[in-house]
């Protein structure tokens, strides 16, 4: 777990601290002195002690502890927005959520492998941008194309099963939604990466496909389930309470269809891979991206900020260094312009 710099913050409490043991030990010198005998004799005993000088080391040795402290917190600075050369392709994840992928036949579940498979694919990504889809009954867009690939994992991590009303798979509402994310004047390579257990409750896949071809667009498709298939736990506060039944009151059995998703891949000339195996799926995902044209293209994000724990680090080690030269005695300059009084 990374430390948040703004706890140094709490350092600053040493100040007061310091200040106290200074007054105790300027209390507990002045009762020496008394001790040792009268004050005027002991000030003429010691004639170039300075009252003020002890006083002045103390402010400077603050200050200093204080820009130690803002060095230690690293105050940045720089908020504007910057456009940013990159090359790559837009990637769109199309993300089955219908209650099926809560099957376990892939542990933990369908939806939790995909999850993984998606986040472990973004880390292999260069300078791609991409967006994400979740569809079931409908489609419904959940990231817009970005270069943020932080975003992009957080929105993903909070998917699920219930973000899409109307249940069912219509990978046709998924590729056509997935399309729009692509500029079609954009020269950009597009490619839809669509996660699924190819249960497929709605007609015309094959022709969104198709139309997906024609606007450029290449379609690679990931299975996940077996063809065995398994039931749909129902949980509530993460326990199995029931499983999913039909309007006959049996339990469903879910399997996965990978003919429907080769033909969506065949009709875009993309591919299909079997998703249990997720190192299977990486390398042909990357294959698949070294054999996709880059194009050079433009984002904007949000500049750096810049630290400036540097000034604050200078400005103390500066106060530090000149510490070394103010002696508790009195300056013969400063002496002479009795500021203080003190000639007798």
């Amino acid at each position: 777990m990374e430390l948040d710099e703004r706890n140094y913050l709490y350092l600053l409490f040493i100040l007061p601290i310091v200040v106290v043991l200074f007054l105790l030990n300027l209390y507990w010198k002045r009762k020496k002195q008394r001790e040792f005998g009268d004050l005027d004799l002991v000030k003429k005993l010691s004639p170039e002690s300075s009252v003020f000088k002890p006083i002045l080391k103390l402010v400077v040795m603050l200050l200093a502890l204080i820009g130690l402290i803002f060095g230690l917190v690293n105050p940045k600075i720089g908020t504007k927005m910057e456009k940013v050369k990159r090359e790559g392709i837009d990637i769109v994840f199309a993300m089955d959520v219908s209650k099926s992928m809560l099957a376990e036949d892939v542990a933990p579940s369908r939806l939790e492998k995909s999850k993984q498979i998606v986040s472990q694919i973004i880390n292999q990504l260069g300078s791609d941008r991409i967006g994400i889809v979740a569809y079931a009954g409908s489609a419904f867009p959940v990231l817009p194309i970005t270069t943020d690939y932080s975003v992009a994992k957080m929105f993903l991590q909070s998917m699920n099963t219930d973000i899409v009303s109307s249940q069912g798979t219509s990978l046709d509402d998924a590729i056509k939604l997935s399309s729009t994310y692509f500029d079609d004047k954009s020269k950009t390579s597009k490619l839809l990466i669509l996660i699924s257990d190819g249960e497929d409750h709605s007609e015309g896949a094959a022709a969104a496909a198709e139309e997906a071809n024609k606007l450029g667009m290449k379609i690679i498709t990931i299975g996940i389930g077996t063809e065995k298939g398994s039931t749909i736990p129902l949980r509530v506060n993460g326990i199995v309470q029931s499983f999913k039944r039909d309007n006959n009151n049996e339990v469903v059995i879910t399997k996965m269809n990978t003919e429907s998703l080769k033909a969506i891949a065949k009709a875009t000339k993309g591919g299909y891979v079997n998703g249990n195996n997720t190192k299977e799926v990486l390398m042909y995902v990357k294959n698949a991206l070294d054999n996709i044209q880059k194009t050079e293209f433009e984002s904007t994000q949000m500049a750096d900020f810049q630290s400036q724990f540097q000034w604050f680090l200078g400005f103390a080690f500066v106060l530090l260094f000149l510490d070394i030269f103010f002696l508790e005695r009195k300056t013969k300059w400063v002496r002479k312009l009795n500021l203080f009084n003190e000639k007798e």
